[in-house]
C-alpha cells in the first residue's frame, strides 16, 4: 500500500487531497505546523502525524521517511514559500524519492502579484532538486465564495466583471491524487482552470437562481478591505493581495480548461455545481 505525505493537511486543500488519496486506497501522513492541527487532518482520513516545521526544516526529514511521494503546498502568500520548497522538495531528495507534486498556481510568471513570483520561483527550485516533480497549477476556487454567496453578498475588492475561470477544489485535489499515484506526470506542469469565464457579477446571477435567494456582487474599496479584513494580515501579506487585486481589477485570471478536462477524463465541475453541493 502506497504512503504519501501530505504536507499542510489541515489546511482546505490538504483535506481535500487527503480525502481524495484515501479514497483511491492510498495512506496518508499528514505533515502539520502544530500537534493542535493533528486532530483535523485525521478527521478526513490521515492515517498518521507528522509535526513539521517549514521555516526551518524541523521535522522533515523524519517525515518522509518511509513515503512514496511527496504533495506540498505551503502556507498563503508567505513571504519565505521559496527556502520552504528549498527545505521540502531538498528532504524528499535525500530520502531518495521521485514522486514529488507541487501545488503553485496559475500564472505564476504574473509580475504584477508578487506572491506568484515567489511561486515561479519556488517551482524552480523544486525541480533543482527534482527535475521529474509534477507541478500543479490552480485557478481561484469556487470554495472561496461558496460561502459569500450562501450569506447572499460576494463583496470583493477588485471589478465586478473582471473575468475568472475558477476552479473546484474538489476537481484540483482529485488531479492532485490521481498524479500521485499513477505514473506519466513526471517532469510535468498543468495548469488546472475550471470551464466558465465568469465575473464576480455573474457569479452572483448563477447564485442567485441556484440558491433561491437574492446574492448581490458588491465592490469594496480597497482601503476598506485594509483597514478591515486586511488589517489582521502582516504588512507583507497585505501589500501582496492588494497588488493581486489590483491586477485582478485590470485582467481577472483566466486560464484553458483543456487540461483539467483531460486529466479527469469528464467536465470540471461549474460553480453552479459548487453552489448545488452546498
Amino acid at each position: 500500500m502506497t504512503t504519501f505525505l501530505v504536507i499542510g493537511a489541515a489546511g482546505k486543500t490538504g483535506r481535500a487531497v487527503t480525502r481524495c488519496l484515501t479514497s483511491q486506497g492510498a495512506v496518508v501522513r499528514a505533515a502539520v505546523r502544530s500537534p493542535e492541527r493533528a486532530e483535523t487532518a485525521y478527521a478526513v482520513g490521515a492515517r498518521s502525524i507528522s509535526v513539521v516545521d517549514l521555516a526551518t526544516g524541523l521535522g522533515l526529514d523524519e517525515a518522509v521517511a518511509g513515503v512514496d511521494g511527496v504533495y506540498h503546498l505551503a502556507p498563503n502568500v508567505h513571504p519565505d514559500e521559496v527556502a520552504m520548497a528549498d527545505r521540502v522538495a531538498g528532504a524528499a531528495a535525500r530520502a531518495g524519492l521521485s514522486r514529488f507534486v507541487f501545488h503553485s498556481v496559475l500564472h505564476p510568471d504574473d509580475a504584477s502579484m508578487p506572491h506568484h513570483l515567489r511561486k515561479a520561483e519556488a517551482e524552480k527550485v523544486v525541480r533543482t532538486h527534482l527535475p521529474g516533480a509534477t507541478v500543479l497549477r490552480p485557478a481561484a476556487y469556487h470554495q472561496n465564495l461558496v460561502g459569500p454567496a450562501v450569506s447572499g453578498r460576494l463583496a470583493v475588492p477588485y471589478s465586478l466583471d473582471a473575468p475568472f475561470t475558477n476552479v473546484d477544489l474538489e476537481d484540483v485535489a482529485e488531479v492532485a491524487a490521481t498524479v500521485l499515484t499513477h505514473s506519466g506526470h513526471e517532469g510535468v506542469t498543468y495548469d488546472l482552470a475550471g470551464p466558465e469565464v465568469l465575473s464576480v457579477r455573474d457569479q452572483a446571477a448563477v447564485a442567485t437562481d441556484v440558491l433561491g435567494h437574492r446574492v448581490e456582487a458588491v465592490r469594496v474599496d480597497v482601503a476598506e478591505w485594509a483597514a478591515g479584513p486586511g488589517a489582521t494580515l502582516s504588512p507583507q501579506a497585505r501589500a501582496d493581495l492588494l497588488a493581486m487585486f489590483a491586477a485582478y481589477d485590470r485582467a481577472g485570471l483566466v486560464g484553458d480548461p483543456s487540461t483539467l478536462r483531460r486529466l479527469m477524463g469528464r467536465e470540471p465541475r461549474t460553480w453552479g455545481q459548487a453552489l448545488s453541493a452546498v
